[in-house]
């Protein structure tokens, strides 16, 4: 069938939303900006920015700690103080307690380019030379304490505070000179000429009245302001202006110096001379150096999207690299989730193949290329040089990750495809090379499903099959009807294995696809699309085969019928990339259109499609079908969206597909989506109408309902936590377990004439006499808990507890949900109490009929068990009740017939329930068997 996209376009909103909503985005550590560092007690942290986020990491292992939330413009400086965080953005500074927005500062009428905490207070300077005075306490949209002008003809770039010099800041300027003002009196004390360029960056030295001044013209002025003397000047080792310094705070006489070029200099104040070149520190200008007091350490970060630390720790007075944070460079362009979803592959064109945890950022990592550092070391140039080229594509097998190499790449303008050894996050020792007549660059490739061989095409049309675990060739696939040893007359495209190394697919610029036989490389059909092949992707379960030409039309054959079986179209750009989901039910592409859709290939039509503002390079699908991963042209991050189709438990997908529709969506952000009043009742509302479409009439109210049930014929969880219900199992083990070994020791005798009250270690308190007369006061004065007494038909009086009022009025009503609710709240100790409060103390008054009160309560449980039960809800936290009172008042149960009666309901209930499910689990192991030993 064939299917043509309308092309109509709605604004995403609270009417109309796809199946996929931005997540969150991976692979942002800094944007650039200059970073603020502060000592919280014993440890450090670092707050950089990543665009209109910010990002707080722990120095200890640069963990990350706390992501702020997404502001509306880009981030252009920060500032902490305490527990908050200063953010300006635009206009204004955002205020932030730890990452929870408390205030909006507002009075800037131009940028705020710079911000500096200072004392209690917090500066800001605007880009029309407003110097604006913040109290830094003050959360209630505060405005300025003062406000100063730097004057008409100064365009500031940088603010320091010298130490020592109370209420005094210095300020560079665009223009070379700098001037000290003093905030309080809001005077300006001195101009400082400077030296004919730009000022970058200014520092603080430890040695009192002298500061650092690194200059646009690449040079760095050590100068004392008290004077106004120039004590040295140095030249910085390459060209370009000086964008960051700092001063060793350790007692050494070291000054780091960085630059545009992405090189850290260093050195010796004492000598006056270098002592250290750090070449490749960063690919781009760096932005912040920092060296922690007291520590041999430098923090550095730069526009590269990484954050390093560099250790002073040998002899030579070199640094070596101690831990760092990155992200890739630049753009990646293509990018497959790998294994159980848990992981992302991606390589950009920063030259760079890295392996993303979609769990904790702290285990991303690049994957190494063996020693490409210490090389570049060694022949004196840089690690860039020495780098494989951009990656084109690549293939993944997770079956052989502990026994051989598992990844194969293809490189850009390369003749050699190289392999991976995931496992240890490295290059593997096989260079697979094609040995065909006319050597051309690598174009495809891919693993057969038992992982042992790796297929190539190349730009020249051959097909090659390598064996990974000793890298040897295997045969060539050759066209008989070709001339030379070629597949294709064109570039090979795309290369695809079945799952039983049955047949080897490949697609070319020829406009051919043909299937090989894998074991024989004899040529079994092939069939001309009509247009030139751009991509090729292939489904091992449904046995299909997507082709993608330059008629921008999307083509499914089926390899074994070899026909045409589906075609889309709707893309009106180049399309991009494709991918399955792991059932083989939708088909995903993207193209430069700036669209994602979804088609359906069992219905043959597009289900939904969404529009983003930058273009998908590449996207992929995780295996539970619960994530989807993009990459976009000039971003440097991957971008996941939820599919809210896998966690709204609903069997349709028409009402979270869009159609024809195209949906414009926003980007996923670094921060975590955080969800207004409005926004949550518009994504209730989503779900409300796509709940109507597939299960008739379901409120609202329902659905917002954290125990709303799919379907009664299924059990529903409690979500508990698991070690609540499994504690009421396995409590009198616990019991034991924790048992003390030794018997309490008697607490050392205070003083007489000190008192003291006991307490729950057996240490005595002292109290003071003031606060013993005030308890003694609150003693008399506090008022008893009323306490429910009854009468019971014997006369006597006695005590019910809310656990018992509650279940009897249940009971009256016929609603158990708030005696479950307060069964929840309880602990598996609390719960094992109230059940043996229920034992029967004397079972001659049960036989004389004097005394019922107990068995009217272990019915009512009984009852309330039943009922739980028939409602298939919170069962595991249910089964686990059952089990506990059984256990309790099992003997009582047995030896009264009404009792009796009643666990046999309770008995039946439950074994049905028990039935439908292993019912299901069979049916659901017979089709997996029976699937499992087809054969095509």
């Amino acid at each position: 069938g064939s299917f043509c996209a309308a092309a109509s376009w709605r604004e995403g909103g609270e009417s109309m939303m796809g199946i996929f909503e931005p997540y969150r985005a991976l692979g942002y550590i800094t944007d650039g900006s200059p970073f603020c560092v502060q000592r919280r007690g014993a440890e450090t942290f670092v707050t950089v920015s990543v665009g209109k986020a910010f990002q707080i990491f722990d120095c200890a292992k640069l963990t990350l700690v706390f992501v702020g939330p997404q502001l509306e413009k880009k981030i252009r400086g920060l500032a902490c103080w305490r527990d908050f965080t200063y953010a300006a953005s635009g206009c204004e500074i955002f205020v932030f307690r730890r990452a929870q927005q408390v205030s909006i500062w507002s009075g800037h009428e131009s940028k705020v380019s710079h911000v500096l905490s200072f004392g209690n207070h917090i500066l800001s300077i605007g880009l029309d030379g407003w110097l604006f005075v913040w109290d830094a306490a003050s959360m209630q949209g505060s405005v300025p304490t003062k406000k100063l002008h730097l004057g008409q003809l100064f365009l500031p770039t940088c603010i320091m505070h010298p130490d020592t010099y109370l209420n005094k800041v210095v300020i560079g300027s665009e223009e070379g000179s700098l001037q000290l003002w003093n905030v309080n009196t809001q005077k300006m004390l001195y101009s400082f000429k400077g030296w004919g360029s730009a000022v970058c960056c200014c520092v603080s030295s430890p040695v009192l009245d002298v500061v650092g001044m690194g200059c646009a013209d690449g040079k760095v002025y050590i100068h004392n302001i008290r004077y106004d003397e120039t004590v040295v000047t140095f030249s910085h080792t390459t060209r370009g202006a000086v964008t960051a310094l700092s001063f060793r705070r350790d007692g050494r006489p070291l000054l780091a110096a960085g630059g545009s070029s992405g090189v850290i200099s260093l050195w010796n104040l004492e000598r006056k001379k270098l002592q250290a070149i750090i070449k490749d520190a960063h690919d781009s200008p760096i932005s912040s150096l920092y060296f922690f007091p007291n520590e041999p350490v430098l923090l550095s970060s730069a526009k590269d999207n990484s954050l390093k630390m560099w250790i002073f720790d040998s002899n030579d007075g070199e640094p070596r690299l101690l831990r760092f944070r990155s992200g890739h460079s630049a753009p990646p362009t293509c990018m497959r989730y790998y294994g159980n979803g848990r992981h992302i592959l991606s390589a950009g064109q920063d030259r760079a193949f890295r392996l993303f945890s979609t769990i904790q950022d702290q285990q991303s990592r690049e994957l190494s290329q063996r020693h490409v550092a210490r090389r570049a070391k060694k022949l004196k140039i840089k690690e860039e040089e020495l780098k494989l080229p951009p990656v084109l594509a690549f293939a993944a097998a997770e079956i052989r990750e502990r026994d051989w190499c598992n990844v194969v790449t293809c490189h850009m303008n390369d003749n050699v495809a190289y392999s991976w050894r995931l496992q240890n996050f490295v290059i593997g020792e096989h260079r697979l090379k094609p040995v065909a007549d006319d050597p051309s660059p690598v174009k495809s490739c891919a693993i057969s499903a038992c992982g042992n061989y790796a297929v190539l095409g190349t730009e020249s049309g051959h097909v090659e099959r390598f064996n990974l675990q000793s890298g040897l060739n295997r045969g060539i696939y050759h066209d008989l009807n070709l001339e030379g040893s070629q597949a294709h007359t064109g570039s090979v495209i795309g290369l695809a294995c079945d799952a039983t190394n049955t047949f080897l697919i490949s697609g070319g610029y020829d406009s051919y696809i043909k299937i090989w036989d894998f074991k024989s490389r004899e040529l079994k059909s092939s069939w001309c699309v009509g247009s030139p092949l751009v991509k090729i992707e292939f489904h091992r379960g449904n046995g299909l085969v997507a082709v993608v030409s330059d008629d921008l039309v999307l083509r499914l054959y089926d390899i074994v019928a070899t026909r045409l079986v589906r075609l889309f179209q709707g893309h009106t750009d180049r399309i991009t990339d494709m991918c399955f989901s792991e059932d083989g039910k939708w088909l995903l592409s993207s193209a430069m259109d700036g669209t994602v859709r979804v088609w359906d290939v069992i219905v043959a039509k597009q289900l939904d499609a969404m529009h983003v503002d930058v273009a998908v390079s590449s996207l992929s699908l995780s295996p539970s079908m619960d994530m989807l991963a993009t990459t976009h042209v000039g971003y440097n991050g991957i971008y996941l969206w939820a599919n809210r189709f896998m966690y709204s438990g609903m069997t349709d997908t028409e009402g979270y597909g869009s159609g024809n529709d195209v949906v414009k969506t926003r980007m996923p952000t670094v921060s975590l989506p955080r969800k207004g009043p409005e926004d949550e009742d518009s994504s209730l509302l989503s779900i409300e109408v796509a709940n109507k479409k597939n299960c008739g009439s379901i409120s609202l109210q329902d659905v917002g309902k954290a125990e709303f049930q799919i379907s009664t014929d299924l059990v529903t969880l409690s979500m508990l936590p698991k070690a609540q219900w499994q504690s009421l199992i396995n409590l009198d083990a616990i019991k034991i377990r924790n048992k003390p070994i030794a018997p309490p020791r008697k607490p050392e005798k205070a003083p007489f004439f000190l008192p003291t009250v006991s307490s729950v270690s057996g240490n005595p308190l002292f109290i003071s006499i003031s606060s013993r007369e005030e308890g003694g006061d609150k003693m008399g004065t506090e008022k008893k808990q009323p306490v429910s007494r009854l009468k019971n038909k014997s006369g006597h009086v006695g005590f019910e507890s809310v656990f018992l009022q509650l279940l009897s009025s249940c009971l009256n009503s016929g609603d158990y949900s708030p005696f479950l609710s307060f069964l929840k709240g309880l602990t598996p100790s609390e719960i094992d109490l109230e059940f043996r409060m229920l034992e029967i103390l004397d079972e001659e008054d049960i036989v004389n009929g004097t005394r019922s009160k107990e068995l009217q309560d272990i019915s009512m449980v009984l009852d309330f068990l039943i009922r739980g039960m028939v409602s298939n809800k919170d069962f595991e936290f249910l089964q686990a009740l059952v089990q506990l009172f059984l256990k309790i008042h099992g003997a009582v149960i047995l030896q009264h017939p009404q009792l009796q009666e009643q666990a046999r309901v309770l008995l039946d209930k439950q074994r049905n329930t028990w039935q439908r499910l292993d019912s299901m689990f069979q049916n659901v192991r017979c089709m997996l068997s029976f699937f499992s030993n087809s054969v095509y």
